[in-house]
């Protein structure tokens, strides 16, 4: 009896070890970077979003993370509210980068987004690319679909559904929707002469004044001679 006893606890230990192990092969892996917020709604305004990057390293720290942001959220409506020492934001075309100076080696580095709204969706992926102070770079980008389990899983935020009423914001004027400025309109005043064909001018003046006042002494002249003419004759006793 005390053999059976031994035997079947022997097999009750080996089940229960078998039922661990196929619960562990069935959970999902962990993310080594993960997204929460305190309002994970869809259409929700105003969203904080933190991230979380677990550190791997032993021997250098992280010192840069690059999220690229799902659909329906704008990179320059982002704004940093919480991050390690030094670290600063950059936006960026398709997302955004957090970095400074390696935080400790063997801390998580976390930080705090707020995005103006949180798209009509039911999650959200970011994918993330994090960099460690000694150039190695871990690129957490691979969306999970359906049963399959990547290896490098972006980070994900479920969310709840829309609020009764809410909208998307309406989008900021684009740069095609400005009206093009009317062409300033400005009198044109006739064009000053150049000064060479200026000096022609006043040259070509000044000669036509000496002719002129040539004539008149010769027409002067003239006339002076032929009065005195005249006053010899009338003045001559006749034979």
């Amino acid at each position: 009896m005390f053999t059976s006893l031994c035997a079947a606890r022997r097999i009750s230990a080996a089940g229960a070890l078998a039922l661990t192990a196929l619960f562990v092969s069935a959970a999902p892996a962990l993310a080594h970077v993960e997204v929460t917020s305190e309002t994970p709604q869809a259409l929700a305004r105003n969203v904080s979003l933190t991230f979380e990057a677990e550190a791997e390293s032993d021997s250098a720290g992280i010192t840069e993370m690059r999220v690229v942001l799902p659909d329906g959220i704008d990179p320059a409506g982002v704004t940093l509210q919480g991050q390690p020492k030094g670290w600063k934001l950059k936006a960026g075309t398709d997302g955004f980068t957090v970095g400074g100076p390696a935080v400790a080696v063997g801390t998580n580095a976390v930080f705090t987004v707020k995005v103006p709204q949180l798209p009509d969706a039911d999650d959200l992926a970011f994918k993330t690319i994090e960099t460690y102070s000694d150039g190695k770079i871990s690129r957490w980008i691979e969306i999970p679909k359906g049963d399959e389990r990547p290896q490098q899983p972006a980070p994900v935020l479920a969310l709840e559904a829309a609020a009764p009423g809410a909208s998307p914001l309406a989008p900021g004027p684009s740069a095609s929707d400005t009206p093009a400025p009317a062409p300033a309109t400005t009198s044109v005043s006739p064009a000053a002469p150049a000064p060479e064909a200026a000096d022609k001018d006043e040259e070509s003046g000044g000669n036509t004044g000496l002719l002129v006042a040539g004539v008149v002494i010769a027409l002067l002249a003239a006339a002076g001679g032929v009065w005195w003419a005249l006053k010899r004759r009338s003045g001559t006793p006749q034979s």
